[in-house]
């Protein structure tokens, strides 16, 4: 460019002639008329089409080729390479690789989809479902966290799950709604399985009962994107990554599921002080145009949770989700409805709640309740030894020290006895218990009764009255009447 200036000025200021200009310069005098026509260098632009005199009849083939691609998985699509071989194996192309190389690239460019900038309304949100290696309690998981997105003003929520499950899409929602102290007018939705139980075809969608439930409560209206097109959400699309990147970047390490969404929401209350590109108005000043458009929340909350019926087996176990949850006996082989929540299982018959476990997200486990079986137990104590729901049960040492007495006591009827002992935790807690276990043991009382009667006093604060002819099994003290002999024998050992 500086030569470009100094040519120039040699011949318009100067008025040197275009050859001694040239000589000058080492430039021909077609390059010095050039430069003089125009003010800076007009670059190199083609008068017509490149010619592929050699390509030229093969081009439709190509072109096909690559049209038929647009239909198949991107990791079994034709390379440069693979089409130069079938156009000589197939067609006896006699051509190089640099020219088929050239056009397939130019052609590749040339059909990538274009997209239109678009305005989004106050109120409308997006939402869309991440995964991020993190370490909750010492353990390493995959965390699946939902994003909730507004993006009219780009706010965001994010919270995080064990798994992309009914009821953790249901929460998330439930979540992001108190967040933003509204509900959106619309959201736009992935044909995830969770929304959509069928695509009826253009826009129509059979939706999922849950998913309809959760409209049914909030009210908002739907939007689902065109399939395997992420481009028709790609603001939460952004959001997602982002939200990885900057919120769990380096790995999360918290004790619990809830600390970790803790942390969440705070990234997500600071991001709203940030300014972004092309805007004058920070996050959280642009949502108050978003808040004024929000639907109202609902009075009454929203039981996020996945609802399945099930019926109860002949061990007193629900299948939920590949796992097994036990129930009182009592309710064996009836049907009951199965309320799967992100972190808890709850099992009801009728109307009554029978059955409360954490939630597993393990494949094919058993999560027992040790009293559910209790019951059981006491009609059949022979299984007491081989009782799976009461292995690996933590009870206070006193209660092993209790069933080692009864059994050396009362035999074959020790283990009633001690079952019977342990249905006391049915209705009291344990601490009670125990504290009444360690009451008998020290009084020397070994046996259901007392310990029952020990506990009851304790509870209702007044002293114990043990009645010993209530426990037969016990040895009984003698006594006889005093004899004047005995005093002699007394006397005599005195003497001695």
């Amino acid at each position: 460019m500086e030569l470009y200036g100094r040519v120039r000025r040699a011949v318009l200021v100067e008025g040197r002639s275009q050859r001694a200009v040239a000589l000058e310069f080492g430039v021909s005098r077609d390059s010095v008329r050039k430069m003089l026509r125009y003010s800076v260098p007009p670059g190199y632009q083609r008068q017509q089409p490149v010619k592929r005199p050699r390509l030229g009849p093969w081009l439709g083939v190509i072109d096909a080729i690559l049209e038929d691609d647009r239909q198949r998985p991107a990791k079994q699509r034709h390379t440069a390479k693979r089409i130069l071989d079938r156009l000589r194996e197939e067609h006896g192309f006699k051509g190089g690789y640099t020219i088929v190389k050239d056009y397939v690239r130019t052609a590749t460019l040339r059909g990538r989809e274009m997209f239109i900038p678009l305005t989004h309304a106050p109120g409308e949100a997006q939402v869309d479902f991440g995964e991020a290696v993190v370490v909750i309690a010492g353990v390493e998981r995959r965390a699946h966290y939902l994003v909730m997105d507004l993006p009219h003003s780009d706010d965001c929520f994010v919270a995080a799950f064990p798994a992309e499950t009914t009821e953790a899409f249901l929460e998330g929602h439930v979540r992001a709604f108190a967040y933003f102290g509204g509900v959106p007018t619309r959201i736009l939705y992935d044909n995830t399985k969770i929304a959509v139980a069928k695509i009826l075809g253009g826009t129509e969608r059979q939706r999922t009962r849950a998913f309809s439930e959760l409209q049914s409560h909030y009210l908002f209206a739907d939007k689902f994107g065109r399939p395997a097109k992420g481009n028709d959400k790609g603001k939460v699309e952004g959001l997602v990554g982002y939200a990885r990147r900057n919120f769990m970047v380096p790995i999360a390490r918290f004790a619990s599921w809830e600390a970790f969404n803790e942390h969440l929401e705070q990234q997500c209350r600071k991001r709203q002080a940030r300014r972004l590109r092309g805007h004058t108005e920070t996050i959280g000043e642009r949502f108050e145009r978003d808040r004024a458009a929000l639907l109202p929340l609902p009075i009454g909350p929203y039981d996020a949770c996945e609802k399945v019926a099930a019926r109860v087996n002949s061990l007193a176990l629900v299948r939920y989700r590949g796992n097994d949850y036990s129930v009182p006996t009592r309710h064996g082989h009836l049907q009951v409805l199965v309320r799967g929540y992100v972190h808890e299982v709850t099992i009801a018959c009728a109307s009554e709640v029978i059955a409360r476990h954490p939630r597993s997200y393990e494949r094919e486990a058993v999560i027992f309740d040790p009293l559910h079986y209790l019951a059981l137990l006491e009609q059949k104590t022979r299984a007491l030894e081989q009782a799976a729901p009461l292995a690996g049960w933590q009870l206070p040492e006193c209660f092993g020290t209790l069933r080692r007495l009864l059994d050396a006591r009362l035999k074959k009827h020790g283990g009633r006895e001690y079952v019977q002992v342990l249905r006391l935790l049915e209705t009291f807690s344990l601490e009670e218990v125990t504290r009444a276990i360690g009451d008998a043991l020290e009084l020397g009382t070994i046996g259901f009764d007392a310990v029952r009667h020990l506990l009851l006093c304790r509870i209702e604060r007044r002293p114990p009255r043990l009645d010993l002819q209530n426990y037969p099994h016990l040895p009984l003290a003698e006594v006889r009447t005093t004899q004047a002999s005995d005093y002699m024998a007394l006397l005599e050992g005195a003497a001695a």
